[in-house]
């Protein structure tokens, strides 16, 4: 008995015992400071590698940087910025709103699925700027057509990765909803759904950097402003600065809407642990 009162003790002392501090490297300044570095290195190369070209082939930072200024004082960058980000994001929230309910469909029903499933395989293999010529004649070259081009490449991806998480579902959830009781509309809002939201959340990121790809092209076809237009009239002045401030404008938007992304799904859809 004593030998069992002693073993118990030494075991609660083991569990209870502090876990080692995290090395620095394992902090959240560390990588910070990581990612800084990585960054100014990338700066310290292009550089480097400026030195060694003409500013036509390749720019210097300094030069970009200047370019940059130019741009935002005479308002072309801030107007390019808006009205890219206005396309992109009408575009991919459609692309959200109908890929979703339809994938979940397509996921849960099968006859569903084989009925459209000859239409998704096709026509996602099939480049957005493909449809470029074929969007300005139908819809004009206004809005329409550029945001009609980002729900293209946005709803294939969201659905697919529905469907993928739809059909990913334990089959023991699906028979302990059905054992008590469930029905299959009961099952489908309150299993399958819920246990679905992390490859939605996945579709959806990926969605939003096909749409930043997708615009560029929508943008030089049939557009007087934005960030594609900027880029493709920067050949008419022979501005390869303005080339790479678009590029980098570009990637920085990206970059920034996807941290406000995954800053929201960790805030508003922790209860489905969604890991970004």
């Amino acid at each position: 008995m004593t030998t069992v009162d002693s073993g118990s003790s030494r075991y609660r002392e083991t569990a209870v015992a502090p876990a080692p501090p995290p090395t620095f490297f394992n902090t959240r300044l560390a990588r910070v400071l990581t990612g800084l570095f990585s960054v100014v290195l990338g700066i310290a190369i292009w550089e480097v590698l400026s030195w060694r070209f003409q500013p036509l082939f390749l720019p210097s930072p300094q030069l970009t940087l200047y370019a940059i200024g130019e741009l935002w004082n005479d308002g072309t960058l801030l107007q390019s910025i808006g009205a890219s980000l206005a396309r992109i994001l009408a575009g991919w929230s459609l692309g959200l709103v109908i890929g979703i309910p339809v994938g979940i469909v397509m996921g849960y029903f099968s006859f569903v699925r084989r009925l459209l499933d000859p239409y998704v395989e096709f026509f996602r293999f099939i480049p957005p700027i493909a449809f470029v010529t074929l969007a300005v004649i139908w819809l004009g070259p206004g809005e329409a057509s550029k945001i009609a081009l980002i729900l293209y490449t946005t709803i294939f991806i969201v659905t697919i990765n529905t469907i993928a998480g739809v059909l990913a579902v334990s089959q023991l959830r699906l028979r302990a909803a059905a054992s008590l009781g469930a029905g299959r509309v009961q099952t489908l809002l309150t299993v399958i759904v819920p246990s679905t939201v992390p490859y939605m959340v996945t579709g959806a990121r990926l969605a939003m950097g096909n749409s930043f790809l997708t615009i560029v092209s929508a943008e030089i076809v049939a557009a007087q402003v934005g960030l594609g237009s900027m880029i493709w009239t920067s050949r008419n002045y022979g501005k390869t600065e303005w080339v790479f401030v678009g590029i980098i404008t570009l990637g920085v938007l990206g970059f920034v809407c996807d941290r406000i992304l995954r800053f929201a799904v960790r805030r508003l859809l922790r209860r489905y642990a969604v890991q970004v």
